[in-house]
């Protein structure tokens, strides 16, 4: 029967979507030894200040800052700390995202730890800089140890001095706004002597490399990612950075590091030309960058040098204020022109009913109402075959093995009966782009992280935890399979293989989101329903 063939078709076609996602996460080997993957090794975290600067024409070094007295930044949104050797950030909580669903602690991305190294790093080169592979980083003076945004208090600036030999003082100002992920990081230079300077900014991001902790069900990314004027969005493993170093240069752009649901970038100015860089130390550190653009500061003239710094999570509209690109590190793979709308829809549905699960079943009504037209041609195209069963099974009888003339007979009766074969493959093939993209959109929208539908359903983000959903929607699926039995033509194996696809996709569904078999359940009711009225009209003009 062609219902039956359908939903093996979509299982088969479902499965070689993991199968296939989970080679692209794997195919690559891990281009560093294995102590690097879950250690830092204490002599890279010792190493000098000095090489953690980026020449002007050469590969970044490998080294890291650890410095004891760091300054401490409070905003509504975050808690950052600051090493006042080179005003590198190298920790930051993200105060709104709970580390584990309803906890108190805030979710950590940027740390320094024995298993993780991720910090961002920004500084001055040129033949001018205060930062050099030479002389070491600047060690910038502070009022303050500590500093808080105030209520009723709408941006806060935190200052680091520092004057050089020269007597130039070089002012790095930290702007933070309430409500925003986004740190604007201001170089602003007083040329008090009596030599033109020429500095560049840069700004770098540090993470060591650490195998991403995705599955088949759950695939997840961990590594780089760039933007230039040629490439609006493209990822850069670490494999990658290993096998060559970027060397781009650009119009404006940006540089990420990208794990699940989060994410930090440094965006510089989109009308400067940029060099987009990268490499992996020998300690093992990756590291991706910019090199901003060179500027000649005259005698007794000031210079204000910026770049945007954004740590927190992938939310869509406060990275496409930054960048018109930068959205993108949402990614909703190769149907994201389809996961688009749907992110869109669920987040309006969401906006009225307040519930994410409920948002979920609104958006299954939706797709499949507007696939119901679809969904009547298919069971009406079902019931017509199966009204023609008598005569394939004389037909098979007639012919026997001889598989052409069985073929040509069969085709001749579906014209004559004005039958298309396949009118029941449409909604299905329509069902599995739509529901691949809504896979997406629930892995990728950082919304969905902890957010609660109801009763044992805490976090529609992840598996059910009792698992009561998959089996309700293994429930369904058998129940759709008794409203259409087996075709007496159905070769038996084919039988039983469609005898355990409801248990086959319960088992699969055991790992999925909770949001993501929500909908399938959902959908399944919905198409028993649907299936119900139709056959009941169907029966009433004879085709059942």
């Amino acid at each position: 029967m062609e219902s039956q063939r359908n939903i093996l078709l979509i299982g088969l076609l479902f499965v070689s979507f993991l199968l296939w996602q989970q080679w692209q996460a794997d195919k690559a080997p891990q281009p560093v030894a294995a102590q690097t993957q879950s250690s830092i090794p204490a002599s890279t975290v010792a190493d000098a200040h000095s090489s953690d600067v980026p020449d002007a024409d050469s590969a970044v070094p490998e080294t890291v800052t650890a410095s004891k007295e760091l300054i401490t930044v409070y905003t509504d949104q975050l808690e950052i700390k600051i090493d006042p050797v080179g005003g590198d950030i190298v920790y930051s909580a993200l105060l709104a995202h709970k580390l584990e669903e309803n906890g108190d602690d805030p979710f950590v991305l940027l740390e320094q730890t024995n298993d993780i190294y991720y910090i961002a790093q920004s500084g001055l080169i040129g033949r001018d800089g205060i930062d050099s592979t030479v002389n070491g980083r600047a060690h910038f003076d502070s009022a303050s140890r500590e500093y808080k945004l105030a209520d009723g208090q709408d941006t806060l600036t935190v200052p680091l001095t520092y004057v050089s030999d020269k007597g130039v003082t070089y002012t790095k100002v930290f702007v933070f706004t309430r409500g925003k992920y986004n740190i604007a990081v201001d170089y602003q230079i007083n040329n008090t002597s009596d030599a033109q300077l020429q500095v560049q900014m840069y700004g770098q991001i540090k993470h060591s490399i650490k195998e991403s902790e995705s599955s088949m069900m759950m695939p997840t990314y961990r590594g780089a990612a760039f933007s230039t004027t040629d490439t609006r969005y493209e990822k850069y493993t670490f494999d990658d950075m290993a096998d060559k170093n970027l060397d781009k240069s650009t119009l404006g752009g940006w540089v990420a590091m990208l794990q699940h649901y989060f994410v930090s970038a440094w965006v510089p100015p989109a009308d400067d030309k940029n060099i987009i860089f990268s490499s992996i130390s020998a300690g093992g550190l990756a590291n991706i960058g910019f090199r901003g653009a060179l500027y000649n500061i005259a005698p007794g003239s000031e210079q204000s040098i910026k770049a945007e710094f954004y740590v927190g999570p992938k939310d869509q509209k406060a990275l496409s204020a930054l960048s018109d690109s930068l959205n993108l590190v949402v990614d909703y793979g190769f149907l994201w022109w389809l996961a688009v709308p749907i992110y869109k829809l669920l987040m309006f549905f969401q906006s009225i009913v307040g519930n994410w699960g409920i948002a979920i079943i609104l958006i299954t009504l939706t797709v499949r109402g507007l696939l119901y037209p679809l969904t009547k041609a298919q069971y009406t195209s079902m019931a017509k075959m199966r009204n023609l069963q008598p005569k394939l099974a004389e037909l098979k009888d007639r012919f026997g093995d001889d598989r052409q003339k069985m073929g040509q007979a069969m085709m001749e009766l579906y014209k004559k009966e004005k039958v298309n074969p396949m009118g029941g493959c449409l909604p299905i093939l329509l069902q599995m782009p739509i529901f691949i993209a809504l896979y997406w959109v629930l892995l990728e929208s950082v919304e969905l992280r902890h957010a609660p539908f109801m009763l044992w359903i805490t976090d529609l983000s992840v598996q059910d935890p009792y698992y009561v959903l998959p089996i309700l929607m293994g429930i369904s699926m058998f129940i759709m399979q008794k409203m259409q039995p087996m075709a007496p033509t159905m070769d038996p194996m084919q039988v039983k293989m469609m005898q355990w696809m409801p248990v086959i996709f319960t088992v699969f569904f055991l790992w999925f989101p909770a949001g993501l078999v929500l909908y399938w359940l959902v959908g399944n009711l919905v198409a028993i329903t649907q299936q119900k009225i139709i056959y009941a009209g169907l029966e009433k003009k004879g085709l059942k």
